[in-house]
């Protein structure tokens, strides 16, 4: 679970008379993530694309945007099929023809349309000036305009101007004007008037809107018919389409798979990773379809350092699937560390400085079924590197435990678990349904938490339905049990030593690759200072200075609330932490001084999760909140209890009333209205709870992870494995 799954990087090799067979054979095994040829061998030049890939591509191209047209889904598919070579050179024809005609009628409409109502949003100002169209144009010695402005503005301009044969119409804003001069344009241009185009049209404005109206309906009718045709098309060749989108897509990755390849006038080599354990698969695949004509050599069995060299690889030239033993530490084994090409030449691998491989492989995440879903947690960071360990199992075992611990209910715990198998079930995509998985996983948590603290919805009616009174744990929300809440604020401290310290033993693994003393250096450095320093803090030696809740008689471990005896470290072994935070000081600068500055992050690093304890409390609080508006509350010995169903006489008699809560009224009005609105409340109420406790628990957790967590080891950057292959879904070869 913490290494990804073993690759080994093999050559396909083999005449270019059996090319094309190959190919589909790999195509078919879909297994081999085939790496590009970068041009380093002699005598070997990248491949071209097999004949055909061009006309291939150049129907896809039509495939997709016949269904971009036709807004084809997945649901359009029909059962899967064959399409044969006769179907997308005829039936793909013809199909483009009526749809690129449907298509180009739809856009003639709709642009027709656009025009007709941009006219009618043109006459909506004539319409308020009520003139008859043919008025405002058609005049040998008058000139005439139509605009927005102000009216006494536009007489004074005319007036000064010197023309006095003129008349000006307003109306709601609008001006018409009719003047007998041929500057009437100039005339207006300092009186900000915006003038309008005047159609030419006869008849009133409203005559004329009726007619484009009119119009406007005919094309709307026109373009409904033309997409109902569309409509049919895409129930009729939906499936067709799709199925062919399959084939081409599939035919385009063979016939420009040899673009990857190193290749000769004679043979071709094709080098890629695949999963150690399924090279066996491929070899028999092979030889069933391509029979002696291909050889499979497996390279290398890649396992590497941190910096992706590999320090472990099988012999290059050794026979189709053997396995000798490789030098431990990158350098050569035994002999034949020459390669021998297809065309009996020699091929150069790419080494680095000390004979190493320095081409990475992918990666494949190997993680059993409950903890794959958070993978995509890992995933929104970068995938690990095939030289990394990978952190998922860790986030499966601690992102539950924040979320249950800061949420801690069994009723929102249900519905969290009912989201996400909500999501799980219903959405295709993979990330998608990551996300209702953790949903659930978290959800299960939540529930256990909130079964220990006996709460459901902020109610304590756990506590005597399964507990008989009163629950092994409590949130420390209440006056009576506020130990608590202090118990959370150390329980998060050290479940955050916890967390660090692995998040710092990973790096610490990862350095070995270098010797113990790179891995002291970098990592057990750290690993002291936090060890040594909250030593230290837990000591007798902070009895006078540190809270009573964390060492001394009052600590939450000596009886309050847990009984465990402990009331702190001893003073020898408070200085012991002293001297190991110091001597884990000393390595870090030794190993990079200006990280010494940072020192005291494994304090701060270690205080950061009491927002963990944080969150618990504030989102009891709210949840409390929402119950104590309807029930209302009353406070009995520091517990608070909820008034409803009692009364508040009940309540007076027996405690001091918090608050008397919408659902305690004593008349009957006040029953029914109080009632209602309490219910509304509650609804509401939790229902904003249950969201926060995904945008406040579940990313104050997620923060943790990647900050605190991730940041101690992890870089990521590693490739996904992707063979050459297709998953068949709407094609089938039979």
């Amino acid at each position: 679970m913490l290494r990804p799954e073993r690759m080994s990087r093999v050559s396909v090799t083999g005449s270019k008379k059996v090319i094309d067979d190959a190919i589909e054979a790999v195509h078919d095994l879909n297994l081999l993530h085939i790496t590009d040829y970068g041009g380093e061998w002699e005598a070997f030049t990248p491949g071209n694309p097999l004949s055909g890939a061009d006309r291939a591509a150049e129907r896809l191209v039509t495939v997709r945007a016949l269904q971009s047209i036709l807004g084809i889904e997945d649901e359009d598919a029909g059962p899967a099929r064959i399409v044969t070579e006769e179907a997308l050179e005829e039936d793909l024809e013809e199909i483009r023809r009526r749809v690129n005609e449907l298509d180009d009628r739809r856009d003639d409409l709709r642009d027709d349309l656009r025009a007709v109502e941009d006219r009618t949003d043109a006459m909506e100002p004539f319409a308020r000036l009520n003139i008859d169209l043919d008025l405002l144009s058609g005049y040998d010695s008058l000139s005439v305009a139509a605009g927005e402005g102000d009216a006494e503005r536009v007489r004074n301009a005319l007036d000064d101007a010197g023309i006095d044969d003129y008349r000006v119409f307003a109306e709601d804003g609008v001006l018409a004007v009719f003047a007998r001069t041929d500057e009437l344009d100039d005339v207006l241009v300092g009186t900000e008037f915006a003038a309008y185009d005047i159609p030419d049209a006869a008849g009133t404005p409203s005559e004329y809107v009726s007619e484009l109206e009119h119009e406007r309906k005919q094309l709307q009718s026109k373009l409904r018919t033309v997409e109902n045709q569309l409509e049919e098309e895409r129930y009729e060749v939906g499936g067709f389409l799709l199925a062919a989108e399959e084939t081409l897509a599939i035919e385009v990755e063979q016939r420009e798979a040899p673009l990857s390849f190193a290749t000769t006038e004679n043979a071709f080599v094709a080098e890629g990773w695949i999963p150690t354990d399924r090279v066996g698969d491929l070899e028999d695949g092979l030889k069933r379809e391509v029979g002696e004509h291909v050889d499979v050599d497996e390279l290398e069995v890649a396992q590497y350092d941190g910096h992706g060299r590999v320090v472990e690889r099988e012999d290059v030239g050794g026979a189709p699937g053997s396995r000798p033993t490789a030098a431990a530490d990158g350098g050569d084994g035994a002999d034949g560390d020459e390669e021998v090409a297809a065309d009996g030449g020699t091929v150069d691998a790419e080494r680095g400085p000390h004979g190493e491989t320095t081409l990475a492989p992918p990666v494949v995440q190997q993680n059993p079924g409950p903890v794959k879903p958070f993978e995509t947690i890992v995933q929104v960071i970068n995938r690990p590197r095939y030289s990394e360990l990978d952190p998922t199992v860790v986030l499966f075992l601690t992102f539950p435990l924040f979320f249950g611990l800061m949420i801690g209910d069994l009723g929102y715990g249900l519905l969290y678990i009912a989201i996400g198998w909500y999501i799980y079930t219903k959405f295709e995509s993979e990330a998608i349904k990551s996300l209702g998985g953790v949903g659930i996983i978290a959800g299960v948590a939540t529930v256990v938490f909130g079964i220990l603290y006996g709460e459901v919805f902020g109610l304590h009616v756990l506590g005597d339905v399964l507990w008989g009174g009163s629950p092994p744990i409590h949130k420390g929300l209440q006056p009576h049990y506020e130990e608590y809440a202090f118990l959370w604020l150390v329980i998060s401290v050290l479940l955050g030593l916890l967390h660090l310290t692995i998040g710092y033993a990973f790096d610490f693994y990862e350095h070995l690759d270098h010797g113990f003393k790179d891995a002291m250096l970098h990592s057990g450095s750290w690993i002291l200072m936090l060890v040594g320093l909250w030593a230290f803090v837990f000591s007798d030696i902070l009895l006078d200075t540190a809270p009573a809740f964390m060492v001394g008689p009052q600590s939450v471990f000596n009886g309050n609330p847990l009984a465990l005896g402990f009331t702190g470290f001893p003073e020898p072994v408070g200085y012991l932490g002293l001297a190991v935070f110091a001597v884990g000081l000393v390595l870090l600068v030794y190993g990079e001084p200006i990280e010494g500055v940072e020192a005291l992050n494994v304090l701060v690093n270690g205080l950061s999760y009491t927002r963990l304890a944080a969150v618990l409390l504030a989102k009891a609080g709210m949840a409390f909140v929402v119950n104590l508006l309807a029930f209302g509350a009353y406070e009995h010995d520091g517990e608070w209890h909820f008034i409803f169903p009692h009364s508040l006489a009940y309540a007076e008699e027996h405690g001091e009333v918090v608050f008397g809560g919408l659902m305690t009224g004593t008349g009957p009005l006040e029953l029914v209205v109080g009632g209602l609105v309490g219910v509304l409340i509650l609804v509401v109420g939790h229902a904003l709870v249950l969201v926060l406790g995904v945008t406040s628990a579940g990313l104050q957790a997620v923060r943790l992870e990647y900050v605190e967590f991730f940041g101690k080891f992890f870089e990521g950057g590693g490739e996904a494995y992707e063979p050459f292959g297709y998953e068949r879904t709407y094609t089938t070869e039979d």
